[in-house]
C-alpha cells in the first residue's frame, strides 16, 4: 500500500485555477500548487488549464477542468469542524458568498461544492446519553441553516 496520503480531485467544468485561488484564500496552511496546461496535443487548447494542484488547510486537492459533463452534489461534503461561532460564522460568510445556504449548516459555495460548517459543541450535544436533551438540540438544529451555536446550547439545556 501506498504511504502518500489520499489527494481529492474535484471536477470543474473549466475553473479548477479560480477554484484553486478561492479555497486557497478562505483556509490556513493553504498553498497553490502546480498547474498544468494543455499542449498542442490536448486534451484541450493550447495553454487551457487541465489541472490545478491546491492544498486547504492542509488537505491536498487537484482541481480538474473535465467540462460540464459531471457535477457536485450534496453526496460529497467536506465538514469543517469549528471551535466557535466566530469561526462558524467566517466559513459560512466566506463560503455562501455567490453560494447559498441550505440547511442543518450545510452549504453550496459558488461553484457546487457542498461544505458542512459545524461546531464541534454540536456533536456533543446529539451524543448526549441524555435523549431529551439531545433531541432538543438536534431539533433546534434541524431548524436552521447556519447554526447558532448559542441557539443550540439554550435547546439544549431546555430554555
Amino acid at each position: 500500500m501506498t504511504d502518500q496520503p489520499f489527494v481529492t480531485c474535484l471536477w470543474f467544468d473549466t475553473e479548477a485555477e479560480a477554484a484553486a485561488h478561492y479555497y486557497t484564500s478562505i483556509f490556513k496552511d493553504s498553498k497553490l500548487g502546480r498547474v498544468i496546461r494543455s499542449t498542442e496535443a490536448g486534451p484541450g487548447p493550447a495553454g487551457s488549464v487541465v489541472t490545478a494542484e491546491f492544498e486547504a488547510n492542509g488537505q491536498k486537492f487537484v482541481g480538474l477542468n473535465g467540462g460540464p459533463i459531471f457535477k457536485f452534489n450534496e453526496a460529497i461534503s467536506f465538514q469543517i469542524m469549528c471551535k466557535d461561532q466566530a469561526e462558524v460564522d467566517y466559513y459560512w460568510s466566506k463560503l455562501t458568498e455567490q453560494g447559498a445556504a441550505v440547511e442543518c449548516g450545510w452549504l453550496k459555495d459558488r461553484y457546487g461544492l457542498f461544505w458542512q460548517v459545524v461546531p464541534t459543541v454540536l456533536l456533543d450535544m446529539i451524543s448526549d446519553p441524555d435523549q431529551e436533551r439531545a433531541g432538543r438540540a438536534t431539533t433546534a438544529m434541524l431548524s436552521m441553516k447556519k447554526l447558532d451555536i448559542a441557539a443550540l446550547q439554550k435547546a439544549y439545556a431546555g430554555e
